[in-house]
């Protein structure tokens, strides 16, 4: 196998040059390279187009510029570089049907698509951690604190080149992929310097953030349902659309993703002739689609970056209301809601004099000055500061928002 894959390799940079016992990579038929160009050309041209728009609604808009959003525009960010700098290559690449900018053009490509390509699955966990970190809070969000969004997406970024250079330094490598039209971590040579870095980008890079994707929502789901008896009609519909978002996103997920990381582990440890072009070059294109698919469900499902989307092209001021706030987070105080439940406060009897504006006044902070007639002077006694102290207190159940 070791053999049979570097004689790959020096086909495949020899331009296609047969070598004596050496094997030439499969490839697709001309029909099959033209449509795998369209897909890219779409991908790219989509791709470039919805992300470029969130980073321009992100820079006119400062109602969007709040540390959830700035999480958003780093995943836009890294999809829209995905677009500029891989998807054109391997669009030209398959236009002709081989590779065009040589071995140092194709470790390029590899890096460069391997390491965004991972800022954005890295970038999606840290998003739903800090959602579920929000919502775990005992405070209302900081819609003015910058710092954790910040070293969230330095994270992020530090993480995925953490994972993309070794192969530049010689655990693992890069080189061609599929057809020969795109270039990534080389899945075909099977040895125990490759096995154990794809078993390790695999764990790391793929199934931890879906773990952490799928906990954090799952909690945020059950804090919403733990105060739906309690909700009104309005926090169910917002309950319904957040259940959408969340399914909507771990699908996604693994529609985009799942398809490649199983194809890679099949390259690395199945028979070398186990995966057809077609079922190589397929779960690639499904990967470089989450660059289009990505700004539609984090960004337009997203109220207030739709309201800016649509004042944008109107040329108007975005509309202004209460479901900016598109997600509910109770604090603390929604566990004890599982435990018991707030019971009617008892109150004094009520004098049978008329009220004071002063008491009026008062009676929100649970103390009663009433002023005291001849006729009612043993009630108005009872109103005393110390029996005010002694009265039950209501307990507050406390819902926490922040704007997404």
């Amino acid at each position: 196998y070791r053999v049979v894959g570097a004689n790959f390799r020096w086909w495949w940079w020899g331009g296609g040059g047969e070598v004596p016992g050496s094997l030439p990579p499969q490839t697709l038929s001309p029909r099959g390279h033209l449509v795998v160009a369209v897909c890219l050309g779409f991908i790219g041209t989509f791709g470039f187009l919805t992300n470029f728009l969130v980073l321009a609604l992100f820079c006119r808009y400062r109602a969007l510029r709040t540390p959830m959003n700035l999480l958003l525009v780093s995943i836009s960010a890294s999809d829209l570089m995905v677009s500029v700098l891989g998807t054109p290559f391997s669009f030209a690449a398959s236009t002709q049907g081989r590779w065009l900018i040589g071995r140092t053009g194709c470790v390029w490509y590899g890096f460069v698509n391997a390491c965004l390509g991972i800022v954005s699955l890295i970038s999606l966990a840290v998003l739903s951690y800090e959602r579920y970190c929000t919502m775990m809070a005992t405070t209302v969000a900081d819609g003015r604190n910058f710092r954790p969004a910040l070293i969230g997406i330095s994270f992020s970024w530090l993480y995925s080149v953490a994972w993309t250079v070794p192969p530049l330094l010689g655990w693992s490598s890069y080189g061609p992929e599929g057809p020969g039209t795109t270039c990534s971590v080389d899945w075909r040579t099977q040895t125990a310097n490759n096995i154990s870095y794809i078993i390790c980008l695999f764990t790391f890079c793929l199934v931890l953030p879906f773990c952490v994707i799928v906990y954090s929502y799952g909690k945020l789901l059950q804090a919403i349902r733990q105060v739906r008896s309690a909700s009104s009609v309005v926090t169910r519909r917002r309950e319904q659309r957040v259940l959408l978002m969340v399914v909507t996103m771990v699908a996604c997920y693994l529609i985009c993703w799942l398809p490649y990381g199983v194809a890679a582990l099949l390259a690395t440890f199945g028979p070398r002739d186990l995966l057809t072009p077609e079922a190589t070059i397929t779960p690639s294109l499904l990967a470089k689609f989450s660059t289009v698919i990505n700004p539609f469900i984090y960004i337009f499902m997203n109220k207030q970056f739709y309201r800016c989307f649509r004042a944008f092209f109107r040329r108007s001021t975005p509309e202004r209301g209460s479901t900016l706030k598109t997600f509910s987070r109770a604090t603390k105080t929604f566990r004890n809601f599982r435990q018991e439940k707030p019971h009617p406060v008892s109150a004094p009897a009520p004098s049978p004099a008329q009220p004071t504006p002063l008491s009026i006044h008062n009676s929100s902070q649970r103390v009663s000055l009433g002023a005291p007639s001849p006729s009612n002077h043993n009630s108005a006694a009872s109103y005393t500061p110390a029996a005010a102290a002694n009265s039950p207190k209501p307990k507050l159940f406390l819902v926490a928002y922040y704007r997404e």
